[in-house]
């Protein structure tokens, strides 16, 4: 008869350990990334070109060109490799316009506009990985498409009608950030990228046929907003 209490007793510590690893088991990491997690994020992005052009040619060799600064919500996708590796996608498209800097195109303003997709991927290193605020840093590769360009209503009424294009961009990324939680699944996100641009211009006009401008956008990328861990 002295076993059953033992047994009993036994039996509740056993259960009890049981239930415990059950409860740990069930509640989510609180902080920090793990190897494939999956990070969503949304910002709002201004991106602010760098531009440095060559001359309009052959027209005007002397004169410039430069581009404005866009803003736009920008998605991304980060997949953690392991608990400090991860990849992440960006996905947005902005519209610039290009105007004259000096001389006679300077005196035209705007000159063309242009949507502008630049999908780039990077490897990033997270410091901190399994804390609350997480540093990280990052390089990659771009891809930037150039689409729906058209010459500005100066351009057109100073030279007639005028066809626009511009060409693709492969070039390098580096981008720097931080997350910092703000529940176990949601976090803010603060970053910076700076995307290597370049593309030809070219003018097909009424008046002054064929132009060609070289132009490097090289644009600083800042982006602030919110993410989700899944």
């Amino acid at each position: 008869m002295k076993t059953i209490p033992a047994i009993a007793i036994v039996g509740a510590a056993v259960l009890a350990a049981s239930a415990q690893a059950q409860s740990v088991d069930a509640q989510p990491a609180t902080t920090g990334l793990h190897a494939g997690d999956v990070l969503v994020r949304l910002r709002a992005i201004m991106v602010a070109p760098n531009e440095k052009s060559g001359g309009i040619n052959p027209t005007f060799p002397t004169e410039k060109v430069k581009l404005d600064n866009s803003f736009m919500p920008e998605v991304d996708v980060t997949y953690m490799a392991t608990d400090a590796i991860g990849f992440e996608l960006i996905a947005s498209t902005t519209k610039h316009h290009a105007s004259g800097t000096t001389g006679t195109t300077g005196s035209i303003g705007r000159l063309a506009s242009t949507w502008v997709l630049p999908p780039t991927l990077t490897a990033q290193y997270h410091f901190n990985s399994h804390g609350s605020i997480r540093p990280y840093v990052g390089a990659g590769i771009n891809y930037t498409i150039f689409w729906n360009e058209k010459a500005a209503p100066g351009l057109v009424a100073a030279v007639g009608p005028t066809k626009v294009g511009m060409s693709d961009s492969v070039g390098w990324a580096a981008q720097g950030g931080i997350d910092v939680d703000l529940t176990p699944k949601i976090f803010a996100n603060l970053d910076v990228k700076y995307i290597d641009i370049r593309t030809n211009a070219r003018l097909d006009t009424t008046a002054i046929g064929t132009q060609i401008v070289h132009v490097k956008l090289d644009p600083l990328v800042v982006g602030v907003g919110l993410g989700m861990r899944f």
